[in-house]
């Protein structure tokens, strides 16, 4: 029989795992954390590439590469699930580009149905440059378009030179444009059959961004309780995504390939970013153990209001930091006013106030901090908006709340309660900035680049 706690947890996460793009659009946020950093500043533009032409090009350094990754992997991730041989990256220069990629994406087990389009997002806060090409959204993302977004693509042809802080701030929020969909046994896919992920630990296979959220999230700081209740929640693989792309970004820098150097740093950070988010990295901020024990034994006697009623509250918390932060640091952008966010994402203080970067950085830095800082966070939500939208779990915010202005809430309510909230996001996105900017260093430090 399954522990109690289990059917709590797996409620919780399968509601959190349709609702996994933590930040919302990252490319913003990254722009602003990036943008006064002396090694993005003073580095020269870079040439436009495709996929392609990098595969073909360094394609016996990234079966190397690729061997490598599976090797790190198989040492430092907890519960890892080894790549099946038939999957190997293996350098042929006799096969047309098409089979080439379709191999590198299954070697690296994500989606191979990925655009990986040459596009970029350009910087609200700076003037579209003259005949800019629009490209849809569909043509960048293989997920459905959202009602309301404040996403903006536009085409680059090979050859193009672009500053490459618009490479990596655009390719920091490429991870939500379906590379982790349907990588499970239990999808609907071919690949997920052959990838040897097992089934989806948590949330609905039918919903593709559910299927992401395994590789989003992580749960490294639970309680030995927690992980006995429940051992699917160590599934978890965004330490995976986060070195593969980080270390592809290192090779393209070491073999002159600076545009996917940069594209492949951008990706990198949004797994490291994601888990910046306290809703990533810890199960239930706000709950105890007791209750998500408690709960979960009176839902099995067939009193199930308490733990639905929970994870409500727990969604709605969720969402309410996601989409106040990215309201803010949209408007941020074009008003000079709302700079607070700005400042923090920016803030190079406390960068060299971290450890040293290393390969358990993300985990035992990021997403340790991370945890540590989100019961705190839970507290100051429930307490700085109006109970219905916090702490009313007859109210859903991700099915009702859409027509909802939060930065305009936040505004209308007690002074003192938006200079709370504002501070606790304020940290976040400090958080954020440091940890993204050492990332980089380390890229360009593993890359041998000044």
């Amino acid at each position: 029989m399954k522990h109690p706690t289990v059917y709590l947890i797996a409620g919780a996460l399968a509601l959190l795992a349709s609702q996994v793009h933590a930040w919302g659009n990252h490319t913003i946020p990254t722009y602003r954390a990036l943008e006064q950093m002396p090694e993005l500043v003073k580095a020269a533009p870079v040439k436009v590439e495709t996929l392609d032409s990098f595969l073909k090009a360094q394609e016996k350094a990234v079966e190397a590469l690729l061997r490598s990754q599976e090797d790190w992997a198989i040492a430092n991730i907890e519960n890892y699930p080894r790549r099946p041989d038939a999957l190997r990256f293996t350098a042929n220069a006799q096969r047309g580009d098409e089979a080439r990629r379709l191999a590198f994406l299954m070697a690296l087990r994500v989606a191979p149905d990925s655009r990986f389009a040459l596009y970029y997002q350009p910087d609200p806060a700076k003037v579209l440059p003259a005949g800019a090409g629009p490209m849809s959204f569909a043509q960048v993302n293989t997920l459905p378009e959202p009602v309301k977004h404040n996403y903006r693509f536009l085409a680059l042809r090979p050859g193009d030179l672009v500053a490459p802080l618009v490479v990596v701030a655009s390719a920091a929020d490429e991870p939500d444009y379906g590379l982790d969909i349907n990588c499970w046994s239990d999808s609907p896919s071919d690949w997920g059959k052959v990838y040897n992920f097992g089934k989806l630990p948590f949330g609905n296979p039918a919903l593709p961004y559910s299927t992401q959220a395994p590789f989003h999230m992580g749960f490294f700081h639970e309680s030995d309780v927690l992980y006995k209740a429940a051992p699917f929640i160590k599934r978890t693989y965004p330490l995976l995504r986060s070195y593969q792309f980080w270390s592809l970004a290192a090779l393209a820098f070491r073999s002159g390939h600076p545009y996917w150097g940069w594209r492949f740093a951008g990706i990198s950070l949004h797994y490291l970013q994601d888990l910046s988010q306290p809703y990533h990295a810890r199960l239930a901020p706000g709950v105890s153990t007791a209750k998500l024990l408690s709960d979960s034994i009176l839902a099995m006697a067939g009193v199930s209001g308490f733990k639905d009623d929970t994870i409500v509250l727990l969604s709605n918390r969720h969402l309410v930091v996601d989409k106040y932060q990215n309201a803010l640091t949209f408007a941020g952008s074009f008003d000079p006013k709302v700079d607070s966010l700005e400042r923090a994402l920016a803030d190079s203080s406390r960068d060299a106030t971290y450890p040293a970067w290393s390969d358990r950085y993300v985990r035992d830095v990021v997403t340790r901090q991370s945890f540590e800082q989100a019961q705190r966070l839970s507290e100051i939500v429930a307490a700085s908006l109006p109970p219905r939208l916090v702490n009313d779990p007859g109210f859903d915010l991700g099915a009702q709340g859409n027509a909802i202005d939060l930065v305009k809430v936040v505004s209308e309510g007690d002074p003192q309660a938006k200079v709370r909230l504002d501070h606790a996001i304020s940290e976040l996105l400090a958080n954020f900035g440091a940890h993204t900017r050492n990332e980089i260093r380390s890229i360009l430090q593993a890359s041998g680049r000044p």
